[in-house]
């Protein structure tokens, strides 16, 4: 196909909010709230550690969406730094993108589905003589094969999905939406009202260990929470096909985080309920539990549960939907200046960027087997964070260099909530280091791949204009 086609804008606001929502509501919504038990051993910190989450979260999205609004375009981050920062940094943000965010978060959220599939129906086992095969004592490709490989299978068929039209992709995520909002809000209602729910119980800030907490815990306990909060930033990726771009991306930014905040507050509230700190703790170290399927047994025996794995699977379907849906912009828009490999930069026949879909796809699927969910999950908040920290500092260096231009939207408490946005980034991608070190130095390696990669690029768009003038 030409490379002069052009992305056509069609999303108006409510599939701007529905591919917000549905590239932020996954499997952490489900799971994350036993890992976070273990290592605060406190519901009250649990809880507080969610809203914390949400405010940070809510911060970085309000700083995202001035930036967004001034200047939107297709590719997101990767086309706000070309102007706040370099051609450069603009690069290394969309290769650690493809090398760790987006396609991690693309093979966890599958991991996640076949895993509760696999709790619905058994799988046979594949090739189990192979399970203890490593490298290097981290990576084990062929443990849970059956569940690696039913993640790589959806991965594949929602990537060919979305190569038929993105308002395909997006009406898809709408159904899938509507049926996981209705199942959240049905666990909330029957939890909170039923025999086995102590409603104080989420509120006790005392810990089981009788050991105070520490900034250091809070800070490793936020990793689980921002998993589940990750994605909001995704909508910025399809900023060339949505209408009124400037407008529409900051309010879909805004309504889709606080309406996350509340449900997220109301379902983890609704878990320590129904679930005390050491049964969550012992959930998180079974190591094949999810916490939401054992909060509903509770309460609803074993037919419960199975509903509960029903909507995880849709949820997670949803989210990996939106997911690949948006991700495989960036690299579009970095293959059409050169900085991508060159057929990533055509549009198939329904203007749908397909090569870059694939290449996505089939890098997440050999992500799907390099490691366990949580190591993917963490590795992907770290590299994440410091690119959030980025884009708020722009916020400053863009008042300074465009002091004068049309800003649709401006950050609400300027200049104190960005300058917390930043300062906290900046102690989460810290703390990650020293309680993380084997996911935070893997993100890192994967994300300076692409420092030999952009002089490998570069070279090749001189060679090809050299070639033009010659």
């Amino acid at each position: 196909m030409s490379t002069t086609k052009q992305l056509q804008r069609s999303l108006g606001l409510r599939l701007v909010i529905v591919v917000v929502i549905g590239n932020i509501i996954g499997s952490g919504v489900y799971k994350k709230v036993a890992p976070m038990a273990d290592e605060l051993h406190s519901s009250g910190w649990i809880l507080l550690c969610w809203l914390l989450g949400g405010i940070i979260t809510l911060f970085g999205a309000l700083s995202n969406a001035e930036v967004a609004g001034l200047l939107a375009d297709t590719g997101g981050e990767y086309s706000y730094y070309k102007k706040i920062y370099n051609r450069f940094f603009a690069f290394i943000f969309g290769w650690s993108l493809f090398t760790v965010i987006q396609t991690a978060s693309i093979s966890s959220l599958a991991y996640v589905f076949a895993q509760s599939l696999s709790s619905l129906i058994a799988l046979p086992p594949l090739l189990p003589s192979l399970a203890e095969v490593n490298i290097g004592g981290i990576f084990y490709p062929f443990a849970d094969f059956n569940v690696k490989c039913l993640a790589i299978v959806l991965i594949l068929l929602l990537t060919w999905l979305n190569t038929r039209g993105i308002k395909t992709g997006a009406n898809v995520s709408t159904g899938i939406l509507i049926l996981v909002f209705t199942g959240i809000f049905t666990i909330i209602l029957f939890g909170i009202s039923s025999s086995s729910a102590q409603l104080v119980q989420p509120f006790q800030i005392s810990t089981t260990t009788g050991k105070a907490i520490t900034m250091s815990s809070i800070f490793t306990a936020m990793l689980s929470a921002f998993w589940a909060y990750q994605g909001w930033a995704a909508i910025g990726y399809v900023g060339g096909e949505i209408k009124d771009a400037n407008r529409m991306i900051p309010r879909g930014i805004a309504i889709g985080v606080l309406l996350i905040i509340t449900i997220y507050l109301l379902v983890n509230a609704t878990y320590l309920a129904v679930l005390s700190v050491p049964e969550l703790e012992q959930i998180h170290r079974s190591g094949n539990q999810i916490a939401a399927v054992e909060a509903v047994r509770s309460f609803w025996g074993s037919k419960g549960a199975v509903f509960i794995s029903g909507l995880i699977l849709v949820t997670t379907l949803g989210c990996t939907n939106a997911t690949i849906l948006a991700s495989c912009r960036t690299y579009f828009a970095m293959a059409r200046e050169g900085l991508f490999f060159k057929p990533v930069a055509e549009l198939n026949q329904v203007n749908t960027p397909a090569n870059s879909l694939w290449y996505q796809g089939f890098w997440a699927c050999l992500l799907v087997l390099s490691g366990s969910f949580d190591q993917l999950t963490d590795m992907i908040i770290f590299a994440v964070f410091i690119y959030y920290g980025a884009t708020t500092l722009g916020v400053f260096i863009l008042r300074k260099k465009m002091p004068d231009a049309h800003r649709p939207y401006r950050v609400w408490g300027y200049p104190v909530v960005p300058a917390i946005m930043i300062i906290f980034c900046a102690l989460l991608v810290m703390n990650t280091f020293f309680n993380r070190p084997r996911e935070a130095a893997i993100g890192l390696v994967l994300m300076l791949t692409g420092v030999p990669l952009y002089w490998w690029f570069t070279r090749q768009e001189v060679k090809k204009i050299e070639k033009t003038n010659a």
